[in-house]
């Protein structure tokens, strides 16, 4: 079976300014139809990453392919990695004096569709993105949440094949983030679509991303699933529930384990949560004939990982430097 080709990939990418390294030889494989996620606490090269690999700026070195074409210099060579792809910035690309409506117009114009394509192209993503209520307001008195949505239609009016969104939902409340998480991943699941999702929010990330690559001091210091990075990290256990003391004091004795220094009937367990590891001590259990009545996995959240692999803090807010 022949493998597709990525849809973004790197080898030894880097970038530096004014001689300090910002990227030193970074690898990165981002396959089709699906959320990258690229982690890393502030200065870690992020948004460099996006501004190589989505055209606004060269890299000092290394390679990158984007939509199938090589990066190199020259605004021909990059033409067509231009065509295949979208970009949502930190910051919004919506001009306020212009309606909901009109910025799609615009967009659809720069795109070059015709009057009509451009007409129906944007009361459809109008429609997608709930702002038809709002299509001839003015953005200025657009809600945070109503001007990222609209940003990220305009990122769309193309039909790009690869979506690049640095830092999507920064500021916005627990709902509208929530609506646009939704919104990404239908771009994935319905139209095939490849994201490449910078977040200074983990949640966000563990929610959205197939992948998951964390950056710091330049380099890649970890990549795998979010369920892979938690398996990481130490402190995994299973908990196990029992009917009773002489229940409990046979599970204890059969896995090794020290009993509660509680009255909670129950027994900590380390293990990494996987399938294979909660089957050996189920069948540990079993030799034992013990039976348990709750069992309960828990693992690391990316929080642990975050820390653990980059030692960066976190302000109370929850979110990561960027």
């Amino acid at each position: 079976m022949t493998t597709a080709p990525p849809a973004i990939s790197a080898l030894g990418l880097r970038k530096s300014y004014g001689g300090k390294t910002v990227l030193d030889g970074i690898d990165l494989r981002v396959p089709q139809g699906t959320v990258f996620a690229l982690l890393g606490p502030n200065g870690a090269g992020k948004t460099t990453t996006v501004q190589i690999l989505s055209t606004l700026i060269p890299a000092d070195g290394g390679q990158a392919q984007v939509a199938g074409h090589q990066l190199a210099g020259g605004t021909g060579d990059l033409d067509p990695v231009r065509r295949a792809i979208g970009v949502t910035g930190q910051f919004s690309a919506v001009d306020n004096l212009l309606t909901g409506e009109e910025n799609l117009l615009l967009m659809a114009d720069l795109h070059h569709l015709g009057r009509r394509a451009g007409r129906s192209r944007a009361a459809s993503l109008l429609r997608t993105f709930e702002l038809e209520d709002a299509a001839h307001t003015v953005a200025a008195e657009y809600s945070g949440g109503m001007r990222r949505r609209l940003d990220l239609a305009m990122t769309l009016v193309g039909r790009p094949r690869i979506i690049f969104l640095d830092e999507p939902t920064t500021g916005l409340d627990p709902r509208s983030r929530r609506t646009m998480w939704e919104l990404i991943r239908g771009l994935v699941t319905g139209d095939g679509v490849t994201v490449f999702l910078t977040t200074q929010y983990l949640e966000e990330a563990d929610r959205l991303a197939d992948r998951i690559a964390v950056l710091d001091g330049g380099r890649i210091v970890a990549e795998g699933t979010p369920e892979e990075l938690k398996r990481r990290i130490p402190g995994g256990h299973v908990r196990l529930g029992f009917a009773d003391g002489h229940r409990l004091a046979a599970a204890a004795a059969a896995l090794g384990v020290p009993g509660p220094r509680d009255d909670s009937l129950s027994l900590r367990v380390p293990s990494d949560g996987s399938i294979p590891a909660l089957r050996a001590l189920l069948d540990r259990l079993d030799d034992a004939a013990v039976e348990a009545e709750r069992l309960t996995v828990h693992t690391p959240d990316l929080d642990d990982v975050f820390l653990t692999l980059t030692g960066a803090g976190r302000s109370r807010t929850g979110e990561v430097p960027r």
